[in-house]
């Protein structure tokens, strides 16, 4: 029988696993990152806060963290670096953009003339 307690207890088990899941994904992506703590500190300081950044960037975005868990666990390195070549394509991408409105912009400014 279905009654309302019913529903409202599974609605409360089922958040409970969502919760569940996204903490274990944030784990698998964290623990990856924490993983090359070693290599940031063989980088010189210009390089370390950009690599910083990077991770932070990485570690804060659910759709990578939904994406790294994918995998799972034993694949977590080839999950991280897929999220940052994916970071990094799409800083390309809209400096790509940037750039080609500047030069749109400068057109349209020179054809005035």
């Amino acid at each position: 029988m279905h009654t309302p307690q019913n529903k409202q207890n599974r609605q409360g088990e089922e958040e409970e696993k969502q919760e569940y899941d996204d903490n274990s994904n944030k784990t698998i992506l964290t623990q990856e990152i924490g993983s090359w703590r070693n290599f940031e500190f063989a980088l010189r300081d210009e390089n370390r806060l950009v690599f910083e950044k990077m991770l932070s960037e990485c570690r804060e975005n659910e759709d990578y963290i939904k994406a790294a868990s994918s995998k799972d666990e034993f694949f977590s390195a080839e999950s991280l670096f897929m999220a940052l070549i994916l970071q990094q394509q799409k800083m390309i991408n809209e400096l790509i953009t940037r750039i080609s409105s500047g030069h749109t912009k400068q057109k349209n400014e020179m054809k005035k003339i």
